[in-house]
């Protein structure tokens, strides 16, 4: 399954069990967008991507985390 931009819940799915420790909400935008794009299943086009998306990524990370 290819990963896209809109795809936020799957991907904070994937960030979730690939950084298991990690605590979303102290995530800046930068290593966020980072991490989205060296997920192996992600394939969008990097430049695509906004503070609205990251932040709805971010958002959902929290959710699954909680």
């Amino acid at each position: 399954m290819e990963l896209k931009w809109t795809d936020t819940i799957e991907i904070a799915i994937e960030l979730y069990e690939k950084y298991p420790d990690t605590d979303p909400q102290y995530v800046n935008f930068t290593d966020l967008h980072k991490w989205i794009c060296e997920l192996e299943e992600f394939d969008d086009d990097p430049e695509r991507s906004g503070e609205k998306i990251l932040e709805a990524i971010q958002m959902a990370w929290i959710e699954e985390a909680s």
